[in-house]
């Protein structure tokens, strides 16, 4: 039984994202400035899991490790945005009943720009893996308002 480093609640105030659209259920493993283990598990709700559910599990999985390496949390107003995916490759299906365990890892940082190498794995065979970039930005509304603030030396 693996332990639980955050459960649901800690999650949901980590990410922005509600059900049905939070595809993680708890973190079982946390490698400061490195990487991050998550899990999913699979009901009943579609008879196999979409790939592109798998990569957002992974990048929501990538946005916690984030959270956890910046501080910055949904209420600041800045958005941990999906900005590509290279070398996505599914290995097996997925299907209800399943646990899919999530590693990401930290591969390179620039800037506001965040690359990680990523991998979803059922009972330890790979179900998919792919290399997902993530960026930080202010949506405009809040820029907006920043940029108000600024001027009136808020």
């Amino acid at each position: 039984m693996s332990q639980t480093i955050f459960d649901i609640r800690a999650i949901m105030g980590m990410l922005a994202h509600r059900s049905p659209f939070l595809l993680v259920d708890k973190v079982i493993a946390y490698d400061k400035g490195k990487s991050l283990t998550a899990i999913k598990n699979v009901t009943y709700n579609v008879p196999t899991m979409p790939g592109v559910l798998i990569l957002e599990a992974l990048a929501q999985t990538c946005g916690l490790l984030t959270s956890q390496e910046t501080g910055i949390k949904p209420e600041s107003g800045v958005i941990f945005y999906f900005a590509g995916i290279d070398n996505a490759r599914f290995k097996r299906i997925v299907v209800p009943g399943d646990q899919l365990t999530l590693d990401v890892a930290i591969d390179k940082i620039k800037r506001n720009l965040w690359r990680f190498k990523t991998k979803a794995t059922v009972d330890g065979e790979l179900a998919c893996e792919a290399d997902l970039m993530c960026v930080f930005k202010r949506p405009p509304e809040v820029e907006a308002g920043a940029s108000a603030d600024e001027k009136s030396g808020e």
